[in-house]
């Protein structure tokens, strides 16, 4: 994301003065809180999740499945793991396998080739597994919608337990038991669990059921990459299994962790979920895009720290050439999208080359749409006149619809909201473009061009320190259900700013006399750059050379201005402040007739204003939404 490019500012919602006042918190973050509609006891879950009830009155086939599998581990059964190709998948698949085979199940690993074979369990499978004299089928992250396949093992006398949590179809296919989060109580903490938490309820289940807790030792370790990796909400059992986690992943008795985080550059010391998702997860999903995915199970399986390097390695090398593919084919598609002559962008931006790699164009088009702010589908060539793509679309719309209403002109396709696959003749690729570009004009219409950044509250320079991080950190991890808090400063002055290697922005701001480093990501200045500036952004701590300081990473940055235009229905105000008398802050709305509205806002923030009109409620509310956008409360 440039964080230079067009952008819509959304004002965050107006809050009661002193929100959340029991908690220990800075305003600014009790403030956001409030904002995300949390209450006291929902942010003291966060910040220490409460014990977790029984999994076996959560789901409802946990017990047919740990019967199944005791029985297979009693006799030495041969069963097979049948996983998919991405982190999820992987790390379910070595979770379940380092379980199993303690526990006395001959247990072997059966993942489908991305390039050859597609995703997840297909009937060939079952044919050759079936073959090889198993009788036992365990799915993870995928299995849920395989009804052929399913109806293939039930055919030939398998039993197949399911461990998934993509969409269930109706009317639901056979299967010996089902580990679905959707199939537990609505309520229920297990309900955002990916397929790497249900392997680790089904293996914790089982090892219970034996007395053997010493199996899974680095099944929570496995857990913690799994879930970061798939972008798992991190609230209920996903918050307290990575809390726990965390503490001793970078400890891991799993060689093949350990490996991986010291190619990484990792220390001695506690592991976020940050380094988790950019360290750790891009090597192992970049496996299941360009390679075998079983390396990455034999890395997290594998005991000898030699051969566990090697592995490594190997996968640390595959994420090299899949940075260097995503890089080649997003500068390509670039140029495709800027060479147009009338300088055009389509409502749903979509663009074909036969020579793409399947397994990168999804990390692609999730720059394009981050870029340009509109759905997008790369497609590459899948041969015999086929394309295949992959889609991603921004927040508000639906892939899975837009997919859903061209299903006429598609030969395969599925998804949700936020991402999706087809597959399409090439001869109906302009025809499915003219479609989706028609179901996406009156999204885009209502959007807007421009990229929405919506910053959460209003920080002064003077404001961001130790504190407050020490704070911020009792709120981590972030990940989805939980974002990272994005904050804004108004009339920042630009003290200094410079480009870095790579296409990186750096900038001084100065408030007063209070400075901070200020670092944008793939993006030019603004040109020119102004003297005093907005920005959003996230706090980080960057540490060099064994110093540490606090960093806003901007998300947006804009030219400051001394008014603030605010609009309500078809009239519209203009909003500025002043210092006022005893170093109070005061300001007005003047309307379009030019009368002006005086007000006020206090040391607890509340605004004040002794004109009769403003005791009208429309009146308040635009006095509020006026100290909010000129940056005078969080």
């Amino acid at each position: 994301m440039s964080a230079t490019s067009p952008h819509t500012w959304v004002l965050p919602a107006v809050v009661d003065a002193c929100p959340l006042h029991q908690l220990p918190l800075p305003l600014a973050l009790r403030t956001l809180l409030l904002r995300r509609g949390l209450s006291e006891a929902d942010v003291a879950e966060l910040i220490a999740p409460r014990e977790l009830p029984d999994p076996c009155g959560h789901f409802p086939d946990l017990e047919v499945a740990v019967e199944r599998i005791c029985r297979a581990c009693g006799q030495g059964e041969a069963l097979a793991v049948c996983g998919d190709y991405d982190a999820d998948g992987m790390t379910s698949t070595a979770l379940l396998l380092r379980a199993l085979q303690p526990l006395g199940a001959k247990a072997e690993p059966a993942i489908p080739s991305r390039m050859e074979e597609g995703y997840g369990l297909n009937p060939a499978m079952v044919d050759r597994l079936h073959g090889q004299g198993i009788r036992l089928l365990v799915t993870v992250d995928n299995g849920v919608a395989a009804v052929e396949a399913l109806q293939r093992a039930r055919t030939l006398s398998m039993d197949v337990i399911v461990t998934d949590h993509h969409t269930i179809p109706e009317p639901r296919p056979w299967m010996t038991a089902l580990l679905h989060p959707a199939t537990t109580p609505e309520a229920s903490p297990y309900r955002g669990l990916a397929g790497v938490g249900l392997a680790y309820v089904l293996a914790s289940s089982v090892a219970e059921r034996l007395g053997r807790m010493d199996a899974i030792q680095v099944a929570r370790d496995l857990f913690c990459i799994g879930t970061v990796a798939d972008m798992a909400p991190l609230t209920g059992a996903n918050r307290r299994w990575l809390l726990e986690g965390l503490t001793t992943l970078h400890r891991s008795r799993c060689e093949g962790v350990m490996a991986l985080q010291r190619l990484a550059g990792l220390g001695e010391t506690p592991l976020t979920a940050e380094d988790i998702g950019f360290q750790l997860a891009p090597r192992i999903n970049a496996v299941g895009r360009l390679g075998d995915p079983v390396l990455v199970v034999d890395l997290l399986t594998e005991s000898d720290p030699g051969k566990t390097m090697a592995l490594a390695r190997r996968c640390d090398d595959l994420n090299r050439q899949r940075r260097d593919l995503c890089d080649a084919i997003e500068a390509e598609a670039t140029a495709l999208v800027e060479s147009d002559a009338e300088g055009l962008i389509p409502p749903f931006l979509l663009l074909a080359q036969s020579h793409w790699h399947h397994g990168v164009i999804g990390i692609v088009a999730a720059r394009l749409m981050e870029r340009y702010h509109r759905p997008v589908a790369l497609l590459a060539g899948d041969g015999e006149g086929l394309l295949r793509a992959s889609a991603r679309a921004p927040q508000g719309f639906a892939v899975d619809k837009a997919l859903t209403a061209c299903a006429d002109l598609l030969e395969r396709f599925g998804g949700h909201p936020a991402a999706g696959g087809f597959t399409v003749k090439a001869s109906q690729v302009h025809t499915l473009h003219d479609r989706l570009n028609q179901l996406t004009q009156p999204w885009l219409d209502q959007e807007g061009a421009g990229r929405p950044v919506r910053p959460e509250a209003c920080l002064k320079l003077n404001e961001i320190n130790w504190d407050l991080w020490a704070a911020l950190e009792t709120l981590t991890p972030h990940g989805v259900g939980h974002p990272t808090p994005l904050f804004w400063s108004r009339g920042c002055h630009v003290a200094d700013w410079r480009t870095l290697n790579g296409g990186h922005l750096a900038v001084t701001l100065q408030q007063g006399t209070h400075q901070r480093r200020a670092v944008a990501w793939r993006c030019s200045p603004l040109s020119p750059m102004p003297e005093r500036v907005d920005v959003a952004y996230e706090l980080k701590l960057n540490v060099w050379r064994g110093e540490r300081r606090l960093q806003l990473e901007l998300k947006a940055i804009r030219e400051h201005t001394d008014t603030v235009r605010l609009s309500c229905g078809e009239r519209s105000y203009l909003a500025s402040s002043k210092l006022g008398a005893d170093n109070a802050v005061a300001f007005g709305l003047t309307n379009a007739g030019g009368d002006r509205l005086e007000a006020s806002i206090t040391k607890d923030q509340t605004v004040t204003c002794k004109d009769q009109r403003a005791s009208h409620s429309r009146i308040q509310t635009l006095l509020e939404e006026a100290a909010l956008a000129l940056g005078l409360r969080a």
